[in-house]
């Protein structure tokens, strides 16, 4: 049980790699928080959970700041403390090439994948400092995109690298807090987000991974709650890849 007797909060944790995450967390012991932009969509994963009744589910929008400040108001109320433990699992996807991009679109997808881990960091991390906790653990869901770049995808890949970015930093402000920032870099994984891939280009995408298939969202969220745990305790600014070895 590594998380036994933490709270932990996990945005996007209504579904793919966020609920993944939860239940991950949950497993091992933690008190879960999962935050979502559909509140429905929470209290179902919450629902999922060991001990339910342990958890809780909270409406999130992670671009206003807000409504994280209430969250994690919440969350102080039910359980006394903020939590200790965060994955920033929000995020979206507005697919289309450069040149018929709109500016929204393009603007859109920075303000959910990288306004919102700035803010929820920002926040928690204030949090901790005013508890006088210096124990925590922050873990930013990333993308192989961000690194690799991807057609049709240029505000996506740019959110992913400006995330990785910002991990890196906030590890070397927040290091003398007692709080690690690290990122973990997905490849193509099996989730809501990516179910409108059509066949052809996911046969395609097999081609360039070594191990031939997609991952299960569960393969990433165990890489997260390892950076989240103390078997991490030395790993703070760091970009973590989960591809199956594409891009290697």
């Amino acid at each position: 049980m590594m998380f036994a007797g933490k709270l932990a909060m996990v945005t996007g944790g209504g579904s793919g790699i966020g609920r993944a995450v939860c239940r991950v967390l949950a497993r091992e012991g933690a008190r879960v928080v999962a935050a979502d932009l559909n509140p429905d969509a929470a209290q179902q994963t919450v629902d999922m959970l060991i001990n339910p009744n342990n958890h809780l589910a909270v409406s999130m929008n992670v671009v206003e700041k807000a409504s994280i400040a209430s969250a994690i108001r919440t969350s102080v109320e039910k359980y006394s403390t903020p939590p200790s433990l965060v994955a920033n699992a929000a995020g979206i996807t507005r697919d289309n090439f450069l040149l018929q991009m709109e500016e929204n679109t393009f603007m859109e997808v920075l303000d959910v994948n990288v306004k919102g881990s700035f803010l929820v960091t920002q926040l928690v991390a204030g949090q901790l400092v005013e508890h006088g906790l210096k124990d925590g653990a922050i873990v930013n869901l990333s993308s192989i995109i961000g690194k690799t770049g991807n057609l049709g995808q240029c505000n996506y890949a740019a959110s992913k690298a400006a995330v990785n970015g910002f991990t890196k930093t906030a590890a070397r402000e927040l290091a003398k807090l007692g709080i690690r920032v690290n990122s973990v870099l997905p490849g193509f994984t099996r989730t809501p987000m990516t179910e409108t891939v059509p066949d052809k280009v996911i046969e395609k995408l097999l081609k360039l991974i070594p191990l031939h298939r997609v991952a299960e969202p569960e393969e990433i969220a165990e890489v997260v709650a390892f950076l989240l745990s103390d078997k991490s305790s030395y790993m703070t600014g760091t970009c973590v890849e989960v591809t199956g070895g594409l891009a290697m």
